[in-house]
Order: structure tokens, then sequence, then C-alpha cells
């Protein structure tokens, strides 16, 4: 079988193109580009069938697993593919250690270390409860965000952009930044007590909920990441399609209404638009994916992510 590889403009991509056998697979495809040249790994590959002339849509893309006469259209002994460069990939518990690293090392610093006198505060600054508390609380929040990233996590793709590494630490860690400074500030003023203990408690019941989510998410999945599409079942996800994201919300409005300021809420407002776009997507596919039609399950209905709102 010859396997001729072009890009989207056309051009051929890996010149005379590469000859396989007629069992090769997607994934032997992969590591013959690889060969030919080094730079372009197989994690930085994507590879698709070419779109037909006047037909609309997305186009097809190759799974590794799957033998390349399966993409053939009738002459199983010539195949055109469309490479594209994905650039250049990271693992994705690279990616999550990195962006949840910062907010754990920079919040303790507006904690512990007087950086408020490089902001024109001079004074002593007094330490109320809630600040320990919030404190502890983050530093409890990222440590299990990175524990969950290397023991909990099954990816269904093993990399990430490298670019991403340096788009999500702004992110994550601006924020950290931004909460900290004002949490701690010497001129902060703390809630009334029972307000506190409300907050941080709700909050604390809401960690332990999105880590058992998070389990119960890992189980959907083989050891080696793959499994495909599966229908979530079991504790919140009975009522809620993404309660792993439901719960992050609710965690993060704890943390609010016991600390109680301006830029936790809008930290709360941002991330819940973000996951509220990623539920909204994930309940749509899964959706589409359980019809109920040629032996397939329906999709039961649920929230999508913020009982009873949406």
């Amino acid at each position: 079988m010859k396997v001729t590889v072009v890009s989207r403009s056309g051009r051929e991509v890996i010149k005379g193109g590469i000859e396989l056998h007629d069992e090769a697979t997607v994934s032997d495809l992969q590591e013959a580009i690889h060969a030919r040249t080094k730079k372009y790994y197989p994690s930085r590959q994507r590879l698709t069938l070419p779109m037909q002339a006047g037909i609309q849509g997305k186009p097809i893309v190759l799974s590794p697993k799957k033998k390349l006469v399966d993409y053939c259209d009738g002459n199983v002994k010539n195949l055109t593919v469309v490479f594209k460069d994905l650039g250049v990939q990271v693992l994705y518990r690279t990616l999550f250690f990195w962006e949840y690293l910062g907010p754990l090392v920079i919040y303790p610093i507006f904690y512990y270390f007087p950086v408020y006198k490089y902001f024109g505060y001079e004074g002593e600054r007094v330490v109320y409860p809630v600040q320990t508390y919030a404190m502890y609380y983050w530093c409890l929040h990222y440590s299990k965000r990175i524990m969950e990233t290397f023991f909990v996590h099954r990816f269904s793709h093993a990399t990430s952009p490298l670019s991403n590494v340096f788009r999500n630490c702004a992110y994550y860690w601006t924020f950290g930044a931004y909460i900290a400074y004002y949490v701690n500030h010497p001129m902060y003023t703390p809630v009334n007590d029972l307000q506190m203990k409300i907050g941080f408690g709700f909050g604390l019941i809401c960690q332990v909920s999105n880590f058992y989510c998070h389990i119960l998410l890992r189980n959907l999945r083989n050891p080696n990441g793959n499994g495909g599409y599966q229908i979530p079942h079991g504790f919140l996800f009975n009522i809620v399609t993404c309660a792993n994201y439901t719960t992050e919300i609710y965690q993060w409005l704890g943390f609010n209404i016991a600390t109680q300021t301006i830029a936790g809420y809008v930290f709360l407002v941002v991330a819940a638009l973000i996951m509220t776009n990623w539920a909204l997507a994930k309940h749509r596919r899964l959706k589409k994916l359980f019809d109920g039609k040629e032996g397939r399950p329906r999709y039961p209905r649920r929230w999508v992510i913020l009982p009873p709102f949406i």
C-alpha cells in the first residue's frame, strides 16, 4: 500500500509517499512519518482524510489503532491522508503540574512573607483566623489537584500543545496572586465566625465530593486512557452530566462565602463560565452519541452543570 501524505494546501509533506504493508495501522503510518521526518513524532501528528469538494463538515480523523485499509474507498493500494503539525507537545501531567504548582507556591508567599511593604504598607499586619484557614483550604485544593493529576486522572489524549502550558499558567498563576493579595491584605476585613464556618464547611464537602467524582470518571477509562465515551453514572452523575465541574464551582463558592473578596468572586465567575462552556459541549456530545438508535442506549435526562438553572 502506498500512502500519500499531503498538507491542507495539497503540498506533499513526505516526498514520494510511504510504502506500507496492506495490514498496516494508522500508528504504523505515524511511525513511518516520524522515521522520515524526526521532528514529527506521533503525538505531534494529526492525520485526516481529504475533504470532498462541496461537502461541508469536519474531516474524518484517523484513529491510530485502526488499519489504513479501513479508510480506503475501494482502492486498497493507494491512500491519501492530510497531515497537520500540532506543534511541540507536552504530557498532560506536565501541563497540569505546572499550572497547579504556581497557585500552590504563590499563595503562601502573600501569607507568610512581608510582601506588602513593597506595595506601600509598612505597618504590622494582623493575621485573622479566616486568613489562616483560607491558606490551608487553598493549599489543600491545589495539592489535591496535583495528586489527582499523577494518581487519579486517566487521559484520553497523552499530550497537549506546549503553548497551552504558558496560557494555563498565566491564568492560574495570575488569579492565584490576585486572590492571595486581597485575602491576605493588611486592610482585609474578615467575615463573622458563623459565615466563615459555613463557607469553609460547605467548600470542604464539595472538595471531597469533587474527588469522588474524579474517581468515578477514572473508572470509566481503561488504564491506558482508552475506552471511548461512556455515560457517567453514580453519585451526583445521576443528576448532573458534569458533576465534577459542579462540585468544582461550589467549592470555590464556599471559599468566597468564607473570605468575601471581589477578586475571589471574579475568579469564581470566570471559572464557572469556562466550565459551563465545557459542560454544554460534553452534554451535547453525549446526547448525540447515545441517541437510543441502532441498539445504543439513550442518554438520560439530566441537568448539565448547575441545577436548577443549566
